[in-house]
């Protein structure tokens, strides 16, 4: 993460100690510090509650996990391949910010967490010795094994977060609206995500991320424990857990007060240098031909079989493998996704839908296949042959398996040192980047927040991640995931339907806002063709275009601007840098705002490609571009006389008020 993710900021309170949104920060604060706070004092008693109710969340409201998950993997796809996958997420004009290499390089930071190196022998040798049908300890039993770890870590995780980021990506780059959770239901809420409803939503989700968080955290501090235990033996217990948990909060908060480029851009870079360099070794110093091999005909057991896995519910066969596993990573997952979401809309700013959602789909779920195919696939082939018993010991201490596995190869006490280190590294890039982003949600996207403000979401995760560990260890954990997530399922249904929503009125208009952009203007008498012609087809110095906006278009939006107040309206017209924006307020129906600007274009060249660096030395030309606030595409409006820049802006307003019912 960086600190462009942070945005201009919306209604916060603006002081020199404290930016927040005081409803979203207080509440989420209270509600956390009490849970916290209830944990530690009663562990017992928070540990039947939390078996209470994760057992009643599995029971009545598991087919909601598994439809709503199986529904966000459908949509995106649906997205990808109808005509709304051209749609950018931005302006039409602009372009990304990022090169595919850098961008997939981020995708793939995106995708490492402590959940990967965990899982990434504990889930397939689980699997293995314990499926959820069949004999364990077969040839049938490893297949089925690598199937449903990639299930579970492979397409329908990332299309979660494809919802979230793509909702934020959409509404904040194309739409100009805030990059908070609440901004995505503006389709159907309207100005009203500025009042409790948006509250709640944004509550949500705090509350969501804050114990996504946590469950990393708690995973990484096992694994910690169980990685000292293996280099200096020592002793495996909540006691040792709780003190790393102190020891690993207090170097996310050093982290987070060194700032992001002095703290966790080093150690992300980090992270990526050590879990590559990992998983090299394994490949190399395993059997290296079986493990491509196995690559390839995983991604193909799991292609074959992704429908039916999708919609299993054993509800003929009722079965606890379920609610331990699939139901614990759907919860994850949704838990997480404001999180991950707001990492990938960020770094996504002029892609189109198709590339958003076909690179963040699979370039990391490759990555994750590939990561679990070298560990799991190496931990189930040592202990087939005999090598180590891994499934015997794994079913006695989980987070153990992966240091069982290391030292079954050469130099395992040094690649144990660098799996802890790495854990550890994980664990304060998720707490800070964690507190990143819930310090954005509850501060409305506030522009350059107190330092402190992160410092307090890390140590309550931290703390968070204590209180679990106290009251059930990996099954709190686990209820902690699947309950967090279970309004935030609800609110990405709503987020789902309002991104769809948004984009049908977009592409419905994009018709009738081609013709008003090529065709003239009704009234317009001054109108030749012959000059307009001209003005499409040629190309224009960033002066001529200048001249244009200063002669023709402050004039004409004046003009209307005056009209309008004697109407009883309040415009406002407000110069930017590279135009104007006309804006109407209309009350609670919302704002009418009709922008024209000048763009760059690179001129037309044939050579097949081309380096970000010499695009930049390329001549460009330049053209006045039209839109307005209902997302419609920007439109050429370069040589349009006083006259028809006039009429087409009130063909515009004349359909915004139509839309918006105003009489």
């Amino acid at each position: 993460m960086s600190d462009s993710v942070l945005t201009e900021a919306s209604s916060v309170e603006d002081s020199a100690r404290i930016k927040v949104n005081p409803p979203v920060f207080f509440i989420s604060a209270a509600l956390i510090i009490a849970f916290a706070l209830f944990g530690a004092l009663m562990p017992k008693v928070a540990e039947r509650v939390f078996s209470a109710v994760q057992a009643f969340v599995v029971q009545d409201f598991g087919w909601l996990y598994i439809t709503a998950v199986a529904g966000f993997l459908v949509f995106v796809i649906f997205l990808m391949v109808s005509r709304y996958g051209n749609i950018k997420l931005g302006p039409d004009e602009s372009e990304p910010e990022y090169s595919y290499i850098s961008w997939f390089a981020m995708l793939f930071s995106a995708g490492m967490g402590i959940g990967l190196v965990f899982f990434g022998v504990a889930e397939p040798i689980q699997h293995y010795s314990n499926p959820p049908i069949g004999e364990a300890g077969t040839v049938e039993a490893a297949r089925q094994a690598m199937m449903l770890t990639f299930f579970h870590w492979g397409l329908h995780a990332w299309a979660i977060y494809i919802v979230v980021g793509l909702s934020l990506a959409y509404f904040s780059f194309r739409r100009g609206l805030p990059l908070t959770i609440r901004s995505a239901l503006y389709p159907l809420i309207g100005h009203r995500i500025d009042g409790p409803i948006g509250h709640a939503i944004d509550i949500f989700a705090v509350l969501g991320t804050m114990f996504g968080v946590a469950t990393s955290l708690g995973l990484g501090v096992l694994q910690v424990n169980a990685g000292f235990a293996y280099l200096f033996g020592a002793p495996v217990n909540t006691t040792v857990q709780l003190i790393l948990i102190a020891v690993i909060t207090l170097m996310a908060t050093a982290s987070v007060f060194l700032g992001l480029d002095k703290g966790v851009k080093r150690l992300s870079e980090l992270n990526i240098i050590l879990a590559i360099g990992l998983l090299l070794f394994v490949l190399i110093a395993g059997s290296t031909v079986f493990l491509l091999q196995a690559f390839v005909q995983n991604i193909g057991t799991y292609l074959g079989s992704v429908v039916s896995r999708t919609f299993r519910m054993y509800a003929y066969e009722p079965n606890p493998w379920l609610a331990d596993w699939t139901l614990f990573y759907w919860g994850w997952w949704i838990a997480w996704s404001p999180f991950v979401g707001m990492f990938i809309a960020r770094i996504s700013h002029g892609r189109t839908i198709r590339e958003f959602v076909g690179g963040v789909l699979l370039v990391p779920s490759l990555f994750t296949f590939l990561w679990m195919t070298v560990f799991g696939n190496t931990a189930i082939s040592l202990d087939m042959a005999g090598v180590a018993p891994i499934a015997k010991t794994v079913a006695d201490n989980l987070p153990i398996a992966l240091f069982e596995t290391l030292y079954a190869l050469p130099w395992g006490t040094v690649t144990s040192f660098i799996a802890t280190l790495l854990v550890i590294t994980f664990f304060v890039t998720s707490a800070d980047s964690g507190a990143l982003v819930i310090d954005m949600i509850t501060s409305g996207a506030a522009e350059n927040p107190p330092v402190w403000q992160r410092i307090f979401w890390a140590v309550c995760a931290g703390a968070v991640a204590a209180v679990l560990l106290l009251a059930g260890g990996l099954q709190a954990l686990q209820t902690a995931a699947i309950a967090s997530a279970l309004p935030f399922t609800v609110i990405l249904i709503f987020i789902a339907y309002g991104l769809f929503r948004a984009l049908r009125m977009e592409t419905q208009g994009s018709s009738t806002d081609l013709m008003v952009a090529i065709a003239p203007p009704p009234g317009a008498r001054d109108f030749n063709w012959e000059k307009r012609l001209t003005s499409i087809m040629g190309h224009f110095g960033k002066p001529e275009i200048s001249k244009f906006l200063t002669g023709t278009a402050r004039p004409a939006l004046e003009a209307v601007a005056e009209q309008m107040k004697e109407q009883g309206l309040s415009p406002e017209l407000v110069e930017k840098e590279d135009g104007m924006e006309l804006t109407v307020p209309h009350g609670e129906r919302g704002d009418f705002r009709y922008t024209v600007r000048s763009r760059a274009f690179l001129l037309p060249s044939f050579v097949w490609a081309e380096s970000r660096k010499s695009q930049e030395k390329e001549p460009r030309h330049f053209r006045a571009m039209a839109h307005t606030s209902e997302g419609e595409t920007p439109h050429d409006v370069t040589g349009f006389s006083h006259d028809q820049l006039i009429n087409d802006l009130l063909n515009r307003y004349a359909s915004f008020r139509h839309k918006r019912r105003i009489a």
